[in-house]
């Protein structure tokens, strides 16, 4: 049996049909990924913010605490050696949410300690602007790894990052 010409056109508006559906389905789901990603992004940097802060004054209250120092290392943050004591300025060490690593970027203090962290994501952040004063450095920075949370004692000035 063979078509009509009438069925067959209609079998090709269908078709076309189907395919637009196809593509309109497509870009919603390419724009659903977007905002996806961008809403992820928006979460972690929040999370570098949150964990920054909690480095930021673990080491505040490590250099405070004791004779003016800053930590040897980021472990000298869950049980501070200076003391008989067991004294926590941390409950744990924690990953970077960004790169997903626990390995930090470390800003060395003037007498070899550390004086901060920051991550080593060479990614561009989304938020560029309206940082609370203590992170006002932070608005237009062209990577991550120019978060850098830094707690400066009284009459001091951080060294330049260094490697860990």
């Amino acid at each position: 049996m063979t078509a009509t010409p009438a069925a067959r056109r209609s079998r090709g508006f269908t078709y076309l049909l189907l395919l637009l559906a196809v593509a309109l389905l497509g870009l919603g789901l390419a724009t659903a990924g977007s905002v996806w990603h961008t809403t992820v992004t928006r979460q972690k940097e929040r999370e570098l913010l949150w964990i920054g802060e909690r480095y930021r004054r673990a080491i505040e209250q490590y250099y405070q605490n004791g004779p003016a120092q800053y930590p040897r290392k980021l472990t000298d943050l869950l049980s501070d050696p200076r003391k008989e004591s067991v004294t926590r300025y941390l409950r744990k060490l924690y990953d970077d949410p960004i790169t997903g690593s626990s390995d930090w970027g470390i800003v060395k203090a003037p007498d070899g300690g550390i004086m901060g962290v920051y991550s080593r994501s060479t990614g561009r952040p989304i938020k560029i602007a309206a940082f609370p004063p203590a992170d006002a450095a932070f608005a237009n920075a062209r990577s991550y790894r120019d978060w850098k949370f830094i707690y400066v004692a009284p009459g001091q000035q951080p060294l330049a990052p260094t490697p860990r």
